[in-house]
C-alpha cells in the first residue's frame, strides 16, 4: 500500500517527555517559567518530571523497538545543551542525546532530530527571545553545537516545529509560553526572526554535517478540503487552503512561501500592510534554503465548497460530529488533500511529522488499555494518505503523535495522545491496543490497513500470539510477538 522504504515512526518533544528539569546542569526554559504562572496550565501541572524519559530512555527505546518503529522523531532541549542559550556547552546534556542516538541505532531505529520544539532557554527570552534580531545567530550557534556532536550518526534534521502555534499562541494569544499578547507588528517581527533562524540552522547543517543530511521542517498543515471532488471545487479548496484572510498565523503560506519559494505571499503582505517588518537585504535568501522534504503536522481539516457566487465557504459540521477529546473534528480527508496541495505548491516530498488524536484512555481491569477510537482514527487517516501516495504524491513517511502520553502544554496531563499509556504517578508504561495494531501496520507496510476489523485484529495481535497479563507479554512457543511491555519501574 506504501512504497518500499516508507518510514514508519512516532514522535515526541523534549519538554513534553524528558522531565529532569534541573538535573545535570539543564537551564530553565520559557515553559518552566510559564508552568509556574498561576492559572497558565491545567491544574498547575508542569513538565518537571513528565515521563521521566531522561532517566528511562533505554526502556522507552525498547518499547519503540518492540512496536517495530523504523524511525523516532524527538527534539533536543536547547537549555539542556546550552543552559544560557549560547556560550558554555553543558556536556552532560549533550551526553544524554549521545546515549539516546546510540540506543536508537542499536535498536535499528533511525533518529530524526528536531532542533526547536518550543522550549526556548529562559536566558535568551530575557535578552529578547524571538523578538531579538540576534536570535537567528543564537539559533545557528546552538545548531552548530548539536550538529557537530550528533551528525556522525544523525542524518535526518527538522529545524523548527509549528511556528504558527508557538508564535500565534505564545506571542498573540498568550496561551503558550512565553504567554504574551503583543501587537501584530511585534508578532510579525518574531515570525520573521523564526524564519531567519530556520534558514541559518539549515545552512549550518549543510555546512557542518559529517554525513549526508536530509533537512526539513515541521509546520502545521491547515487543510481545507472539497466536499465535492470536482475541478472547480478542488480549486476553491486549494485557494482556501493557501489563502490568508485574517490577521493571525493560522495559515500555511506566511511561513511556507518564504521557506520554499523565497517570498512572502502577496495576500498576506496586503492584509498585514505596514505591520510587516522591514526585510533586510539577503533575508529572503537566508530563509529560502534547499529542503529535502516538507514535514507537516496534520490532525484535522475543514470541509469547504464554492457557493453560487463563486466564493469559498465553510461547510458546517453536523451536530455531534466525531471529535477527539481536544474537540478537534475527525477529518481523514485532510491527510489526502493536505499532502497533495502542499506537494503541488512546493514541489517537495511530504513527510507527515505528526498525526494522532487525544483520547480518554485508562488501564482497564484486565490490565490493558483499549483505545478503538485511536485505531479507527489512525486507520482512516492512513487510508487517505495511501490514496495520496497512489495518486502520485511522493509521501516518504508518517510519524504518529505521540509515542507515549505526555505533558500536553497548557492542557497539562489531561489529554492523552500516546500509543503507550503512562501512569504519571508510578511511570509505568502500558502498551495500548493501538500500539499492537500499529505494529502490524508497520510489519505489513500498510497492507494491514485493509483489514475490515481493525479492532479484532488488534486484540488478536495481543492475545492470539501471546499470553497477556498486566504489564507483561509472554510469547507462546514459536509465536511472533509484535510488541511487549517492558517491566515497569516505579
Amino acid at each position: 500500500m506504501f512504497r518500499e522504504g516508507f518510514v514508519w515512526g512516532a514522535g515526541s518533544s523534549s519538554y513534553q517527555i524528558e522531565g529532569a528539569h534541573a538535573q545535570d546542569g539543564r537551564g530553565p526554559s520559557i515553559w518552566d517559567t510559564l508552568c509556574r504562572r498561576p492559572g497558565a496550565v491545567h491544574n498547575g501541572e508542569t513538565g518537571d518530571i513528565a515521563c521521566d524519559h531522561y532517566n528511562r530512555s533505554a526502556e522507552d527505546v525498547d518499547v519503540m523497538s518492540r512496536i517495530g518503529l523504523s524511525a523516532y522523531r524527538f527534539s533536543i532541549a536547547w537549555p539542556r545543551v546550552l543552559p544560557l542559550g549560547i556560550g558554555k556547552v553543558n556536556e552532560a546534556g549533550l551526553a544524554f542525546y549521545d546515549r539516546l542516538v546510540d540506543e536508537l541505532l542499536r535498536a535499528g531505529i533511525t533518529p530524526w532530530v528536531t532542533l526547536y520544539h518550543w522550549d526556548l532557554p529562559q536566558a535568551l527570552f530575557d535578552r529578547g527571545g524571538w523578538l531579538s534580531p540576534e536570535i537567528p545567530a543564537w539559533f545557528a550557534e546552538y545548531t552548530r553545537v548539536v550538529v557537530d556532536r550528533l551528525s556522525d550518526r544523525v542524518q535526518h534534521w527538522i529545524t523548527i516545529n509549528e511556528p504558527q502555534i508557538f508564535v500565534g499562541l505564545g506571542y498573540r494569544e498568550g496561551k503558550h509560553a512565553p504567554g504574551l499578547k503583543l501587537s501584530l507588528r511585534e508578532q510579525l517581527a518574531a515570525a520573521h526572526n523564526v524564519l531567519l533562524a530556520h534558514g541559518r540552522g539549515a545552512q549550518v547543517i549543510r555546512e557542518r554535517a559529517r554525513k549526508p543530511a536530509l533537512i526539513g521542517w515541521a509546520p502545521v498543515g491547515r487543510v481545507d478540503y472539497p466536499v465535492i471532488e470536482s475541478r472547480d471545487q478542488i480549486e476553491a479548496a486549494r485557494a482556501s487552503t493557501f489563502g490568508i484572510t485574517e490577521a493571525g498565523f493560522w495559515n500555511n503560506t506566511w511561513f511556507g512561501d518564504p521557506v520554499c519559494l523565497g517570498r512572502y505571499p502577496e495576500d498576506g503582505l496586503k492584509l498585514y500592510g505596514t505591520d510587516v517588518p522591514r526585510i533586510a537585504k539577503g533575508d529572503m535568501e537566508t530563509i529560502h534554503q534547499k529542503l529535502d522534504f516538507y514535514g507537516v503536522n496534520i490532525y484535522s481539516g475543514a470541509p469547504v465548497r464554492m457557493n453560487a457566487s463563486g466564493k469559498t465557504e465553510n461547510v458546517a459540521w453536523s451536530p455531534g460530529v466525531a471529535s477527539t477529546t481536544m474537540r478537534w473534528p475527525v477529518a481523514p480527508k485532510a491527510l489526502y488533500w493536505g499532502p497533495r496541495f502542499l506537494h503541488e505548491r512546493y514541489g517537495l516530498p511530504i513527510v507527515i511529522t505528526e498525526n494522532g488524536m487525544a483520547n480518554a484512555d485508562w488501564v482497564s481491569s484486565d490490565g490493558c488499555v483499549h483505545d478503538p477510537q485511536r485505531i479507527d482514527y489512525t486507520r482512516s487517516y492512513l487510508l487517505e494518505l495511501a490514496r495520496a501516495s497512489a495518486d502520485g504524491v511522493p509521501v516518504d513517511g508518517y510519524f504518529h503523535w505521540a509515542i507515549m502520553d505526555n505533558f500536553e502544554w497548557a492542557e497539562g496531563y489531561k489529554e492523552r495522545f500516546g500509543l503507550v499509556h503512562v501512569d504519571f504517578a508510578t511511570q509505568k508504561r502500558t502498551m495500548k491496543d493501538s500500539a499492537y495494531w500499529y505494529a502490524e501496520v508497520i510489519r505489513t507496510n500498510g497492507d494491514h490497513l485493509s483489514d475490515a476489523s481493525p479492532f479484532v485484529a488488534a486484540a488478536s495481535a495481543a492475545a492470539g500470539n501471546a499470553t497477556v497479563r498486566p504489564g507483561v507479554i509472554e510469547a507462546k512457543p514459536g509465536a511472533r510477538v509484535p510488541v511487549a511491555v517492558p517491566g515497569a519501574r516505579a
